[in-house]
């Protein structure tokens, strides 16, 4: 049985090691994160016809 702490496992999706910081794999799943928020936000604004920022309650 390999020790946990010395093998290097990879992303489901792509052949790179998580890093922790400014790697590339970081940057693709914030991105990722921001897509899927951006959308809920687009949804938001089509289910109340409101801004956003109105329905939030952040502008009058």
């Amino acid at each position: 049985m390999a020790d946990p702490m010395t093998t290097s496992e990879t992303s489901a999706t792509t052949s790179e090691v998580p890093a922790f910081g400014w790697s590339a794999y970081a940057e693709r799943v914030n991105g990722r994160f921001a897509m899927v928020g951006f959308a809920a936000v687009l949804l938001v604004e089509v289910i109340s016809h409101d801004t956003f920022l109105h329905w939030a309650g952040l502008v009058p």
